[in-house]
């Protein structure tokens, strides 16, 4: 038996407790001025949070019974003789109080909660910041809208709490000591901008809504006044002023350098009426302006980084030098697409910038998309031992009309449709006799609109399926433009099997086959449907002149034949 109790003891000897958390002690810091009917009922709220150790009220030189009405309720009490501010005040109380933890609240709060002051304190207890501050469920106030978010979005665009003047807060006492304390009104304000400067964790808190007495206009004037000094004063300090005066002008005189850049090369390229010296003028004068003043906005946010406190600087550096950001991009995305149109053969550097076609249809024609950004297609030579196919990219084939597994005749040679490999995005391989046909040459390079217009002539047979079954195969020769055109529908069965659209010639005859033999001809009118029967099926082509063009001239009986069916 002996042996259990040993095996048990060793046991219980290596089981690894855990090491209690630390006790973290809480002090609420009230500071009032003339508030005697509403002290003690703070008061008495705090003192029904059981995580609260201390409270202190600061007695901002009052002149009524606000002292005795704290110590009736069961505050520690501390007197200032004479007025010197809520700033002073919380200073005071911070530098008594004897915790780890201090939260700050107004004693001119008519409905405080128990639970409200537990909003604020929990989250630095739990460890999730170092910094509360409260919003509550009211309209901002005239200072905080008229004054402290303009001037905040202008100085620290990064801050953006709802009422960062709220008054009431929370925040570990060693964090507190990093953080230099306004003797006024600006107390708030300065806390929070300090705190997001120094890179401090700090989390707005709703604490539901608060009643308290209104301030009259002369308070707000005097309030406003107090926090338009700290937040200058806060942003002279940090280097926000030099950051959006200083700095701002580099930024845009380095913008306006880049503008310059792009807007010669441009004109070289694009604008036939501008002589080529005008653009070169241009754009050397954009890279001296650019290059002089970008190197003038390193240097001072270089100088600027090192005298002032890292925190959450970067991202007002971001939000203030995006602009100069984006510029350097386009100019950058612009010369990478001179650079890929670059060819140097013989020694004779040419630049020839392609750029893609923006399509965007107005028509009733139903597709996929209505607005899409097609080409421009590289010409390369056929892959060995495909010299019966047209490996085409899927934008060419929306244009031309085809898809994989159709065919396209050039001249007598007859060639399969098939997809680009992978990576050949807009590669465009023919073969050698496709080339001759089509008069290209290998690297060259078509923009989309001019895909009609090699390919005029060719003689497409375009297949039509449904769930991997071809229903009927449809012939057209290519138009190198859109012309109007009439759309047709197929019903087989009355079920309704294909919609198509292209050009007919007016009481021109096409033929119908189906199965490879002939059925029968008809001579185009739109007012007029085709029906004919075959192999017990009644299949009607109904036509409809909608609002559509098309390239697709469909065959006529003496070119070919127009619909064969596969039943």
């Amino acid at each position: 038996m002996y042996w259990f109790f040993v095996i048990l003891a060793f046991l219980l000897a290596g089981i690894k407790t855990q090491k209690p958390k630390k006790y973290q002690k809480v002090s609420v810091i009230i500071p009032a001025y003339n508030e005697e009917d509403t002290v003690a009922q703070v008061v008495s709220v705090v003192k029904k949070v059981s995580f609260v150790d201390e409270i202190i009220v600061v007695n901002d030189g009052s002149s009524d019974n606000t002292e005795a009405e704290a110590i009736k309720a069961g505050a520690r009490v501390i007197n200032h003789e004479v007025n010197k501010g809520k700033g002073e005040a919380l200073n005071t109380g911070y530098r008594e109080a004897e915790c780890d933890i201090i939260a700050f609240i107004d004693a001119d709060i008519y409905n405080l909660t128990s639970s409200k002051v537990e909003a604020m304190i929990r989250p630095i207890l739990e460890g999730k910041t170092d910094i509360t501050k409260t919003k509550f469920s009211r309209a901002s106030g005239r200072v905080t809208e008229l004054t402290a978010k303009p001037l905040l979005n202008f100085f620290f665009p990064e801050i953006s709490f709802e009422q960062p003047l709220s008054g009431q807060f929370a925040a570990r006492k060693e964090i507190l000591k990093k953080i230099n304390f306004e003797s006024d009104y600006g107390v708030d304000v300065g806390i929070v901008i300090d705190a997001d400067v120094l890179g401090i964790s700090i989390t707005e808190v709703d604490i539901g809504a608060i009643e308290h007495d209104m301030s009259p206009l002369s308070d707000l004037n005097l309030m406003a006044n107090e926090v338009v000094r700290t937040i200058i004063n806060r942003a002279n300090k940090y280097g926000r002023v030099v950051m959006i005066d200083e700095i701002g002008h580099y930024i845009r005189m380095s913008i306006v350098g880049l503008s310059l850049i792009i807007l010669g090369l441009f004109t070289i390229f694009f604008v036939k009426f501008v002589p080529l010296t005008i653009g070169i003028m241009i754009s050397v004068l954009g890279i001296i302006i650019a290059l002089y003043y970008i190197v003038k906005v390193i240097v001072k946010s270089i100088d600027m980084f090192r005298k002032t406190p890292r925190g959450n600087l970067i991202r007002s550096f971001i939000k203030i030098h995006f602009p100069l950001i984006i510029s350097i991009i386009v100019l950058l995305l612009m010369i990478s697409t001179f650079i890929g149109a670059a060819h140097f053969e013989h020694g004779v550097l040419s630049i020839e910038p392609n750029s893609r076609n923006l399509i965007i249809y107005a028509d009733d024609t139903p597709r996929d998309n209505t607005i899409s950004v097609r080409g421009p297609y590289t010409i390369d030579s056929a892959i060995e031992n495909e010299s019966d196919q047209i490996r085409m990219p899927s934008d060419a084939m929306m244009t031309l009309g085809v898809k994989v597994n159709d065919t396209i005749q050039l001249d007598d040679n007859v060639y399969l449709v098939n997809e680009t490999r992978p990576g050949e995005q807009d590669i465009l391989r023919l073969p050698s006799e496709a080339k001759d046909f089509l008069n290209v040459e290998v690297g060259n390079v078509i923009q989309n609109s001019r895909l009609k217009e090699v390919f005029e002539g060719a003689v497409i047979t375009h297949s039509f399926e449904d769930n991997g079954t071809e229903i009927v195969r449809e012939t057209f020769v290519v138009s190198s433009r859109d012309i109007h055109a009439c759309t047709y529908e197929v019903i087989i069965d009355d079920t309704s099997v294909l919609n198509s659209s292209g050009i007919f010639k007016k009481n021109s005859t096409y033929s119908i086959y189906a199965d490879g033999d002939y059925v029968k001809s008809f001579n185009f009118n739109k007012k007029e449907n085709v029906t004919f029967e075959y192999d017990g099926h009644d299949v009607t082509i109904a036509f409809d002149d909608k609002n559509t063009t098309s390239t697709k001239q469909f065959v006529r009986e003496n070119q070919g034949v127009f619909l064969n069916f596969n039943f």
